[in-house]
């Protein structure tokens, strides 16, 4: 299984959405959102895959944006009720990042009824590592999400999940250009093999996390996609006019160019990439959110038609 980890910005969830409306996400595909915003987008993403029974999971401690003080916060009481409903439906799979408050936080979901066996936990400290011996020794996690590093293996033995960052962050888009093709991931290729349960990421975004946002002097589009021993590698397209911070629009059509260009080599054929060709056709520039929105959409499905195609 894949468990894309999405920090849940509102083109991520637009993306999620918009593939399960067009059939294009299966069931080996069980993506956890980090909520940085409440939202409608939000509660709307998380109804939706409920309504097609679909699992989703929802963490209910971010340690990113907003959310936390929002949903305490908030003065529409309609959609703080609307997330708390949400979070107890069968299909959405409370989610936690193990922290120093880890042992307050889950008693209280346990004091409402969850079932230990139906969290995902997420680890990223080795330091809250004993915890999980303590609370956890007689039922376990349903998915531990957990690095390829031993003293996770040791302590975390049943129901793990591979969990690494395999995007190369760039300090600026022009550095793309360096090296323009890359190496991504083999995890769906092995993970099996060295006792996961499956495998997660976060995509083409990668780990690092900003609220605010900027205009580049650069527009890249990252595109991944298999080489002949289907390895995963992912491909950088980046604008030739990148002096200053004018002319996105151009600057996103000498990018996709570049794109389009390639593909009429690799004949990908996902709904991002059609949508992709389709805007390189029309002259049209969808905004760099969108553009986001299509490279991670087109990520999803790739994995979902290999996991559908292999097991």
């Amino acid at each position: 299984m894949y468990f894309p980890y999405l920090r849940a910005k509102q083109f991520e969830l637009i993306a999620l959405r918009e593939l399960l409306e067009n059939q294009l996400i299966g069931n080996k595909i069980l993506p956890i959102i980090e909520p940085v915003k409440l939202s409608s987008t939000l509660t709307k993403t998380i109804e939706q895959y409920s309504h097609m029974g679909r699992l989703i999971g929802v963490i209910h401690n971010p340690q990113v944006g907003n959310f936390a003080s929002e949903i305490e916060n908030v003065n529409n009481d309609k959609l703080v009720e609307s997330f708390i409903e949400l979070m107890k439906r069968q299909t959405v799979l409370n989610s936690h990042i193990t922290n120093e408050n880890s042992l307050v936080d889950l008693r209280k979901i346990f004091e409402q009824g969850l079932n230990k066996s139906n969290i995902v936990l997420i680890h990223k400290n080795r330091e809250y590592l004993e915890r999980y011996s303590t609370d956890f020794a007689e039922s376990g996690a349903r998915y531990n999400l957990i690095p390829d590093e031993s003293v996770y293996r040791r302590t975390v033995r049943d129901n793990r999940v591979l969990f690494n960052d395999k995007f190369t962050k760039k300090l600026r888009n022009t550095d793309y250009i360096i090296e323009e093709d890359e190496f991504f991931s083999d995890d769906h290729l092995f993970y099996e093999d060295d006792g996961y349960k499956g495998f997660s990421d976060y995509s083409m975004v990668g780990s690092d996390y900003s609220d605010s946002g900027f205009a580049p002097y650069a527009v890249a589009i990252h595109i991944v996609y298999f080489d002949s021993k289907r390895n995963l590698r992912i491909r950088h397209f980046v604008s030739d006019s990148n002096k200053d911070t004018k002319d996105p629009a151009g600057k996103f059509g000498e990018a996709l160019k570049k794109l389009f260009e390639w593909n009429q080599i690799h004949d990908m054929r996902t709904y991002g990439m059609l949508q992709f060709i389709d805007h390189y056709k029309k002259g049209t520039y969808p905004g760099l959110g969108t553009v986001k929105k299509l490279t991670l959409m087109h990520h999803i499905e790739l994995m979902s038609n290999f996991l559908d195609e292999v097991y």
